[in-house]
């Protein structure tokens, strides 16, 4: 075996040096984690946001949801932005239960007395804004029944229920219900209204 022959066996062919990087390629993307996804900023209309001493609760409740950062509340809106990845959160889930299953974790982070729900289909001018006075509001809990007993009827929005200013707003489609059905749902969950003039 002459050197020149030796030589030429230690250079590797063009095919064996691509085969070679190739592998090394595929070898390293196997060791490497995928990166971790961004967390959009999500808008949520929120359930149980009846006043504004609740916000407080909103964001201790979120503060217990894994993966999820609460980073604004707007309360004359009954919205809250969130940021977090839908796929991470919910991994092998379709897109269409986002809402659902992010509405089952905050229902779960605070006991029950928040969730969301998709956002209004009519545009805020087609929506009636009804104020009833009442009395004997005097905590969150109270206000949590109040609007609760008023919130769940259909056509019903926005709603809130203060115990500062004794008073029950609610955004309607007034082609759904009125005054008087609020009116009536909330005498039948024990609420005094308070009579015009006093």
């Amino acid at each position: 075996m002459n050197s020149r022959t030796f030589s030429l066996r230690r250079t590797p062919s063009p095919l064996a040096v691509l085969m070679s990087v190739a592998l090394s390629a595929v070898a390293s993307r196997a060791d490497e984690k995928p990166a971790p996804a961004k967390p959009s900023e999500i808008k949520h209309t929120i359930t149980g946001l009846c006043c504004r001493e609740r916000e407080d609760d909103l964001r201790a409740a979120a503060k217990k949801m894994m993966g999820v950062t609460l980073l604004s509340v707007d309360f004359e809106n009954s919205e809250a932005t969130f940021a977090y990845d839908p796929a991470t959160l919910f991994p092998q889930e379709k897109p269409e239960r986002f809402i659902e299953l992010f509405d089952n974790l905050l229902k779960s982070a605070s006991t029950h007395t928040f969730g969301v729900k998709a956002p209004s289909r009519l545009p805020r001018d087609k929506l009636t804004l009804i104020e009833i006075p009442v009395l004997g509001l005097d905590c969150k809990g109270c206000c949590l029944g109040t609007y609760h007993s008023i919130y769940r009827i259909e056509g019903v929005e926005r709603a809130t229920a203060s115990f500062k200013e004794c008073r029950v707003t609610a955004l309607i489609d007034p082609a759904k219900t009125n005054r008087a059905a609020l009116e009536k749902a909330l005498k039948d969950a024990g609420v005094m209204l308070k009579e015009p003039g006093k």
